[in-house]
């Protein structure tokens, strides 16, 4: 075979096997996203995005992501809080899971927005800390795929797992959806 060849199947594998990651990557983000902004709901009212105290809440580094200019430009020109949530960047929900928050949120209501996580016998602390890091690997992967860079040196395996277990933690019957509409897996074995 002539390594142009080799080359050209590797790359339309690793374009096949992007696509089908985006089944998985989206049940993952709007479950996430659902639950975490459930949980703000619960503590700063149903408008949250518009709440004062919620905005206060958040950090304003020198560098890098600023959550609360993505919170503001979300929120603009939508009318509901059902809205705003898709407008929010998926760091933004992976963020909210930082320690700073533990008081405010997880501390007392993690294990409602994650009730099967309760298995783990983790305290809150350590179960945001896992998710956060769990949602920091989806996140690289779906930057990469977004970006058409390529994914075949990864273990695609071990963020196909990292995934389920996220949905898992919140939705048992959403990760055997997902399991069994997935294309992921069939793709794997076929990797040239």
């Amino acid at each position: 075979m002539l390594q142009t060849e080799k080359a050209l199947k590797l790359y339309m594998w690793n374009a096949q096997i992007s696509a089908a990651f985006f089944v998985p990557l989206h049940v993952c983000e709007v479950l996430t996203r659902n639950a975490i902004s459930e949980v703000i709901e619960t503590v700063y009212g149903d408008r949250w995005p518009w709440s004062i105290g919620f905005e206060r809440s958040l950090p304003i580094p020198i560098h890098g992501y600023k959550p609360k200019d993505d919170l503001i430009s979300g929120r603009r020109n939508q009318p509901t809080t059902g809205k705003v949530i898709p407008e929010l960047k998926f760091v933004f929900w992976q963020k909210m899971l930082t320690g700073r928050f533990d008081t405010r949120l997880w501390n007392n209501h993690i294990l409602t927005a994650f009730p099967h996580a309760v298995a783990q016998g983790l305290s809150a602390a350590q179960l945001r800390q896992n998710l956060y890091n769990d949602l920091e690997t989806v996140r690289k992967l779906r930057n990469r795929i977004a970006h058409h860079e390529p994914i075949i040196n990864r273990n695609l395996l071990d963020d196909f797992a990292t995934i389920k277990r996220i949905i898992a933690y919140r939705c048992e019957h959403s990760v055997e959806w997902m399991q069994n509409n997935q294309m992921l897996l069939p793709l794997l074995t076929l990797k040239p």
